[in-house]
């Protein structure tokens, strides 16, 4: 069975849809990049799936023991989330928040686990500094580990590179692409087309035309090849 279904989905807001008739799945072990012009509803789609907004019609279900409030979820950050005055292990430990109910503190196990998962991204020796003194890509190492502590079988991500120069970019897809190396389910939403092809299992592009399926197929796909002309991706 799938972790997560949609079938026939239909968003928007107040009654007007702005995607219908979505259909995809998402597999354990799958890495499905979520690409499409700007304005089709990737971020949307997201927010749906995972309970913070209702679908105007069709359904979401959850498999392999998935549970809404047990994925996940990376947003994009805002100027005020990254001038957080808290450190880093804070910040990171913060992602154990749900596992407290009515605990006043933070276990053992659980600060066993913020400390295993900084050190996961590479952020082990320093927890003491303060998150908002961290480049970008130092900022987004802390939050992959924040996720990691709240769910670590599916991550949804979007737009985890989003500013960053290309060095640090392109050291987040590699520390992305391990994670699902090691059974992270990663989905993502990308306006990175090249490097969506490069690291996806799947592609779900979404928009005026709608296409779910293999990275190989998108890649020979009408809407794929077209779609990665005109984004500066690979074409056939």
């Amino acid at each position: 069975m799938s972790m997560i279904a949609c079938r026939d989905l239909s968003l928007g807001y107040d009654s007007d849809p702005i995607l219908e008739h979505l259909c995809f799945e998402v597999n354990a072990g799958d890495y499905l990049c979520i690409v499409g012009e700007n304005g089709s509803g990737k971020s949307t789609l997201m927010r749906t799936v995972l309970g913070l907004q209702r679908p105007l019609g069709g359904e979401i279900t959850f498999g392999e023991g998935v549970k809404p409030g047990e994925i996940g979820y990376l947003p994009q950050q805002t100027a005020i989330q990254r001038d957080f005055p808290a450190t880093v292990w804070e910040v990171a430990l913060s992602g154990c928040q749900a596992r407290l109910g009515r605990r006043a503190f933070y276990s053992r196990s659980e600060k066993a686990l913020a400390a295993a998962n900084l050190a996961r991204m590479g952020m082990g020796a320093m927890g003491g500094r303060c998150y908002r003194e961290l480049s970008g890509g130092q900022q987004q190492r802390v939050l992959l580990a924040r996720v990691l502590c709240a769910a670590e079988r599916l991550l949804l991500l979007d737009e985890p590179v989003a500013g960053l120069d290309p060095g640090v970019t392109q050291e987040l897809y590699d520390l992305i692409g391990k994670l699902n190396r090691e059974d992270v389910t990663i989905v993502m939403i990308s306006h990175d087309i090249a490097a969506a092809m490069r690291y996806a299992t799947h592609i779900l592009h979404i928009g005026s035309q709608l296409f779910f399926g293999a990275a190989d197929e998108y890649r020979q796909s009408a809407i794929g090849r077209r779609f990665l002309a005109t984004e500066g991706g690979e074409s056939t």
